[in-house]
């Protein structure tokens, strides 16, 4: 086996191990002392794919989950993750980084126009009781049950509480550990917007109006978590965690008229059992998202710019309030096979704007979700089927049809399969 000056170059400096069987391959070189900045640096990331059925014709409407918008009736790449990261040793006063790139249909849409930038911090340690530990820069979103990265989730598709909630936030975040059972977690953002929310200029890049973020209005984002200690017994381990996020929160944040500067509440409550069920573990979680409603005067540019993305029909105030609830049953029944089930509900008037039509009523859909892990290939490849059936719940057609913002179904069922490879 050939390795290139590349992988080679990398061993040298203590970015790459090299196994036994490859040191030997290589031609004696002189031993190159590791880097000090470099030795302890990691890189690793996935590739995430799919494939996508979806019974019966007509996918111009799909259900508005996270992610799902595109992929059906076809083989898909989701998305390609690259991560550089040094973490924090042991020492008083450490310090490390972590700069994470993410490509493809995913990234696109979790991250905005500014992807495929999704991670880039500063870790830092601060000598304060058991280490007040600090992240600088642009950091993943705290609240919700599941993540960005589907292969750290038991079902592949999204929630619909994931669906309302931001990915990331650019500011200062601490976190401080009181022991082994409570963990806190406080911040300060520009946002709660999904991805960057400024350019290179300082300025909103989702503001029409391009104004600079203003001095007084920054995000308070925060999540305690608590966890059952071993004296518990069987439930050892579980944990219960709750969020709550408040500040400028959405692409209409920044404008010039200050009247206009629309303010988001974000509250999370998730919770994980453990149960005396050998493999079963139980969750269930909660989310609501409330928008300080404005109605904004019919001619100005907000109005224009709302209307014209879809957010703003005649006589509505911008977004609203979405709440979503979910639970959760994970089984490990062997080594190699796991079965996750996902039972949600979700309605606001915020989903409006997610879904097909324009309703007076606010919007309510109901999700059910079935996935079978089988790790065939070993712990490196993560390979599952799932099944997921979305329904209506307030009487309207959602899904289908073949002309987009006319539905013609009630019900959409997807079957899709997922292999990542993690690296």
């Amino acid at each position: 086996m050939k390795m290139n000056k590349w992988t080679v170059g990398l061993a040298a400096v203590g970015l790459v191990s090299l196994t036994p069987a490859l040191r030997a391959q290589t031609a004696p070189t002189p031993v190159a002392t590791p880097v000090p900045a470099l030795s302890a640096t990691t890189i690793s990331g996935y590739v995430d794919t799919s494939a996508v059925w979806n019974p019966g014709s007509g996918n111009a409407n799909p259900a508005p989950y996270a992610f799902n918008s595109g992929k059906q009736d076809g083989f898909n790449l989701d998305a390609v993750d690259v991560k550089i990261s040094k973490g924090l040793d042991e020492t008083q006063w450490a310090a490390g980084y972590t700069a994470e790139l993410m490509y493809g249909p995913n990234a696109n849409n979790a991250l905005g126009s500014f992807y495929p930038l999704r991670q880039a911090f500063v870790d830092l340690r601060a000598n304060v009781g058991n280490g007040l530990d600090f992240k600088l820069g642009e950091w993943d979103n705290l609240l919700g049950f599941e993540g960005t990265d589907a292969m750290n989730n038991g079902n592949w598709t999204r929630s619909y509480g994931y669906t309302i909630e931001p990915t990331e936030h650019i500011g200062v975040l601490a976190e401080y550990v009181f022991g082994p059972a409570v963990d806190l977690k406080v911040g300060v953002a520009d946002e709660l917007s999904a991805g960057l929310s400024r350019n290179i200029s300082g300025t909103s890049v989702t503001d029409p109006a391009a104004t600079s973020t203003i001095e007084s209005k920054k995000a308070i984002v925060s999540l305690l978590t608590l966890t059952a200690p071993d004296s518990w017994g069987f439930l050892k381990g579980s944990t219960l965690a709750g969020g709550l996020d408040y500040g400028p929160g959405n692409g209409f944040s920044h404008f010039s008229d200050s009247a206009h500067i629309v303010d988001k509440t974000e509250v999370y409550v998730g919770a994980t059992i453990m149960t005396p069920v050998k493999g079963l573990t139980l969750g269930a979680s909660w989310d609501t998202i409330n928008n300080d409603d404005i109605s904004p005067v019919s001619g100005s540019p907000y109005y224009a710019y709302a209307l014209s993305h879809g957010a703003l029909g005649t006589g509505e105030a911008i977004e609203g309030y979405a709440t979503a609830y979910a639970l959760y049953l994970h089984y490990k029944a062997t080594d190699k096979l796991s079965l996750d089930t996902r039972a949600e509900y979700a309605r606001g008037s915020a989903f409006d704007n997610l879904f097909a039509t324009s309703k007076a009523q606010e919007a309510k859909v109901f999700a059910l979700t079935e996935t079978v892990s089988y790790a065939l290939w070993g712990e490196k490849v993560i390979s599952r089927l799932e099944a997921r059936w979305d329904a209506s719940a307030d009487g309207s057609p959602e899904f289908g049809g073949t002309v987009a913002g006319e539905p013609t179904k009630h019900n959409e069922i997807m079957i899709g399969a997922n292999v990542i490879y993690k690296f």
